[in-house]
């Protein structure tokens, strides 16, 4: 099993949402995240003094899925999410040991 973390733009998140049901999958945790990469953020004015915005609104998605599943799922999300402007998001990928679905004790690939 594989644990995928996708960091993408708000907006893009419905279109992340159906490429993923496309693709199979079932579950996903979304989280609302601040972060910045690159771009550093950038400055605002508001009522004539400039500002910078730091912590750029983000949301991170997470997601448990069979190893036969990992690169139709990150084909789906990088298409989906994908502006071609700096601040797109990353996505990462790790393993993961065991799953257990506390309702029933599943465990393993059963659970997700």
């Amino acid at each position: 099993m594989k644990k995928i973390e996708a960091i993408i733009k708000p907006f893009k998140l419905d279109e992340v949402k159906e490429a993923l049901q496309e693709v199979g999958l079932q579950g996903i945790t979304v989280i609302e995240a601040k972060g910045f990469g690159r771009q550093k953020g950038h400055t605002e004015l508001y009522r004539g003094a400039e500002y910078v915005v730091d912590f750029l609104p983000k949301v991170k998605l997470e997601i448990v899925l069979p190893d036969d599943l990992v690169d139709a799922a990150i084909d789906a999300i990088r298409k989906a999410a994908q502006t071609g402007r700096i601040g797109d998001g990353k996505i990462f990928v790790s393993t993961v040991e065991e799953a257990v679905r506390i309702r029933t004790g599943e465990t393993g690939s059963d659970a997700i």
